[in-house]
């Protein structure tokens, strides 16, 4: 056998471990995030704020390693857009105003990274104007609706930030749908139902925060369609590279 055969060979066998190592290193992260996931909704329903605040940063991180372990070609818009959610988490376990006004600034900057993350993958002049009012109009209509019920339980110094927040959120929404309509494959569904699912969730966190009178006591409801809508919508980022 040449030297330039034994050279191969040793460059083939370095390439299969290192694959075999990313494999392993992917699910180890999946297993992380699921596990962290768990304990943190336990927490959530059993409203212990102690383990709730010592699981929760660990969620976005696994997510992070999962998306980062997962794609050929990493985009540093989503990393981003993870990482200022990941901030937005930290910034809302303290309790206060200040902190809860921090923590939504973060999620806000999120978002954007988000958008810029679908436009890169939306053929726009395959969206029937229609189709871009009717989706505009129908997240200006529940952002509306949720601040309409939420007004009188705000401090007056969030009555604007909190409805802009919405927009911002619906706009993220609207971008998601047009990436799906634009790339005909369940990738784009399954982002667009993350991206549903996260503004379900920081509707349902308002709620929880201020209005003392709703149904929604703890912060399960809030974690558990955040947890899922932040896996889908990358998940639908990793499939959309395959």
């Amino acid at each position: 056998m040449s030297t330039f055969h034994i050279i191969l060979l040793i460059h083939i066998g370095k390439e299969e471990g290192r694959r075999a190592t990313m494999k392993v290193m992917r699910i180890l992260s999946l297993i992380i995030f699921f596990l962290v996931t768990g304990v943190h909704l336990y927490a959530s329903l059993k409203q212990d704020r102690s383990l709730r605040n010592l699981t929760k940063p660990f969620i976005l991180l696994s997510l992070l390693a999962w998306y980062c372990l997962s794609v050929r070609t990493i985009s540093w818009t989503v990393v981003a857009a993870l990482l200022f959610s990941w901030l937005g988490d930290v910034l809302l376990m303290p309790k206060g105003v200040k902190w809860f006004t921090a923590g939504g600034i973060s999620f806000m900057i999120s978002h954007f990274f988000f958008i810029l993350s679908y436009a890169e993958h939306t053929d726009f002049s395959r969206l029937p104007v229609w189709l871009i009012l009717l989706l505009g109009c129908s997240f200006l209509a529940a952002s509306c609706i949720i601040f309409h019920y939420l007004r009188p339980h705000l401090p007056k110094p969030l009555f604007y930030p909190m409805f802009l927040y919405l927009l911002i959120n619906g706009a993220m929404n609207c971008f998601a749908w047009f990436r799906s309509f634009t790339l005909n494959a369940a990738a784009g569904l399954i982002t667009a139902i993350g991206a549903l699912l996260f503004f379900i969730s920081d509707s349902s966190l308002f709620f929880v925060r201020f209005n003392k009178n709703s149904r929604l006591k703890t912060h399960f409801l809030v974690m558990l369609t955040y947890s899922i809508g932040e896996f889908l919508i990358v998940l639908g980022l990793i499939l959309g590279q395959g």
